[in-house]
């Protein structure tokens, strides 16, 4: 069943049992902080909370999401139908892999990726075809993200990612594999005495080697942040 959430203004986002959102896109999209006039695309976009998110807060120039469930797109192109943002965000349901075939090459000055957190045949998977393959790398790799990346990024562009800690060394390989120089580095846990469960990475094509290990950011239970201080 969809329906509509409100992410404040005019911006909705249709959101169903099969393609929803949580914390870590926020955390990412924040994370990424584009410039307005910066031209976006997010892999594995879901039902478009990132580009809808992006448009919202950062008024970007242009974002659009790609998304290879037919399901996740039709409800991020309802979003974007709802949001009167068709001039600057567009969905495509697409295939990740075949992006640099779809896509201007060079053109992007950010990608961003919130992708699937387990390698394939790790752990026990999801019964739900949708959660499956938003949960593990069943149609896409870290090193397939990085790989159509590098081919849409312009030198210098970024790629910002979200994953568990126990892929970060898959992800910091699959970018310097593919050109783009991890960059800054920041670990999310719900408080300073608990382990954390996410990392922020944001690497850039064709830079030179230095990474800065920003200060950990942790959340409260009530979904506010801190830790900056």
């Amino acid at each position: 069943m969809e329906q509509f959430e409100q992410l404040g203004g005019d911006v909705w986002v249709c959101v169903s049992d099969e393609h929803r959102f949580g914390t870590d896109a926020f955390l990412l999209s924040d994370f990424a902080a584009p410039r307005k006039k910066d031209k976006v695309c997010d892999f594995g976009t879901g039902c478009g909370i990132i580009p809808l998110y992006l448009y919202k807060k950062y008024s970007v120039a242009a974002c659009c999401g790609i998304e290879i469930q037919e399901q996740g797109a039709r409800q991020f192109q309802k979003g974007i139908e709802r949001s009167g943002a068709g001039e600057r965000v567009t969905a495509l349901c697409a295939d990740l892999k075949d992006a640099p075939g779809l896509l201007p090459k060079g053109s992007f000055d950010l990608i961003t990726c919130n992708p699937p957190y387990k390698a394939s045949g790790a752990g026990i998977e999801s019964g739900a075809d949708a959660a499956r393959i938003a949960r593990h790398e069943i149609f896409c790799t870290i090193n397939d993200v990085c790989r159509s990346a590098a081919a849409l990024l312009r030198f210098g562009g970024r790629l910002c990612i979200c994953q568990r800690p126990e892929r970060l060394a898959d992800v910091v390989c699959a970018m310097r594999e593919n050109g783009i120089e991890p960059k800054r580095l920041r670990f999310v846990a719900k408080n300073p005495a608990g382990r954390p469960w996410l990392f922020l990475v944001e690497g850039k094509k064709g830079s030179k080697p230095f990474l800065q290990v920003e200060p950990p950011l942790f959340l409260e239970e009530g979904g506010v942040y801190f830790g900056d201080k």
